[in-house]
């Protein structure tokens, strides 16, 4: 019977969403959530003997003290399968998941994750052997469908396939096997089916990163006219675009004219990738008009375009991040403005 471990967080345990983010780590006999699904499809040939619930602040933030609570955990169960998430694109979730699978690594246990391609967890563990999933629970039954055989064939120490054969994502891990073709022969193929628009696979796959130049800097900020952009997702009370928690594929923009501050009876902050209460409480927090006015005051920024420009980053698929940015960029150059503030969150 396969003994299998099963990581989640505050979200897929029933516990509740950022206001229980902080939750600190807590094991629980049996599935729990998404376990429960997991737990049918081992039907006898294992089950879920214990599932650790951690919130995705907590873990991020006290790292240290979150790796120890899993390997303690890990020590204590003693499975021979961890499964975490999986986490789709939840970023800090992501990274929970590629930290288990490092600390079940460190002590020689199988683990396996799932999780959206863009997700930043995959940059945490690259080793890890990670299943590609959507960007959203939707995709849970197909993803547990895949982790839980890739699991396994890891736990039984079978030798395991290649990314595209098994189904996880490519771990960067070359291995020497028989071919049926020389090298030259085989490149020689590929050069010819280059040349003549056919479909081929390369051998030796390369990663292109687009390369983004800085912008030249401004010659004088107090002539300048600047605009603001944010990924926070502040908008006006009652959210008239109704922007969404995560996933956004859209952007608006609302006036700051005649304001000093943006006021939390006329503005909030909906974004779902952090605890928004106090963003919500005081919006110049993510979206500094304070600041950026007794800037303009004290004449060191000439202007503040009186619009300003917001979306929600968390979860957005990177083909919607480029459309909005390049669309967001037109939208400021016609306006006329010398520079743009992008703020963090």
């Amino acid at each position: 019977m396969l003994r299998v471990g099963h990581y989640i967080n505050q979200f897929f345990a029933g516990i509740g969403g950022e206001q229980s983010a902080n939750l600190t780590p807590q094991g629980r006999d049996g599935p729990v959530g998404p376990g429960r699904a997991l737990h049918l499809l081992l039907k006898d040939t294992g089950a879920v003997v214990s599932t650790l619930i951690c919130g995705d602040s907590f873990f991020n933030e006290r790292a240290a003290e979150a790796r120890t609570a899993v390997r303690a955990w890990m020590e204590e169960i003693r499975p021979d399968l961890v499964i975490a998430g999986p986490a789709f694109a939840a970023g800090r979730y992501g990274v929970a998941c590629a930290e288990v699978c490092r600390q079940a690594a460190e002590l020689d246990i199988a683990a396996v994750t799932g999780m959206h391609p863009e997700n930043p967890g995959l940059l945490v563990h690259k080793q890890a052997y990670v299943v590609p999933t959507g960007d959203s629970a939707a995709d849970l039954a197909r993803a547990l469908n895949v982790m839980l055989p890739l699991g396994q064939k890891l736990a039984s120490r079978v030798p395991v396939g290649p990314a595209a054969v098994e189904g996880y994502l490519p771990r960067g891990v070359r291995r020497p096997g028989a071919r049926g073709e020389i090298g030259a022969e085989r490149a020689i193929a590929m050069l010819v089916a280059k040349l003549t628009a056919q479909p081929f696979q390369t051998e030796i796959p390369v990663e292109k990163y687009e390369a983004v130049p800085p912008a030249p800097p401004i010659a004088d900020l107090r002539h300048a006219t600047i605009a603001v952009v944010t990924t926070g997702a502040v908008v006006p009370r009652g959210n008239p675009d109704h922007l969404k928690r995560c996933s956004e594929t859209r952007w608006a923009q609302y006036t700051l004219a005649g304001r000093d501050r943006l006021s939390s009876d006329e503005f909030e902050c909906v974004h779902g990738g952090f605890f928004n209460l106090m963003a919500s409480e005081n919006p110049n927090l993510v979206l500094p008009l304070d600041v950026l006015r007794d800037l303009q005051r004290e004449g060191k920024i000439g202007n503040l375009l009186d619009t300003y420009f917001t979306t929600t980053g968390n979860d957005q698929r990177l083909i919607d991040c480029k459309r909005n940015g390049a669309e967001i960029a037109a939208a400021v150059q016609s306006a006329g403005v010398d520079g743009v503030l992008l703020v963090a969150t």
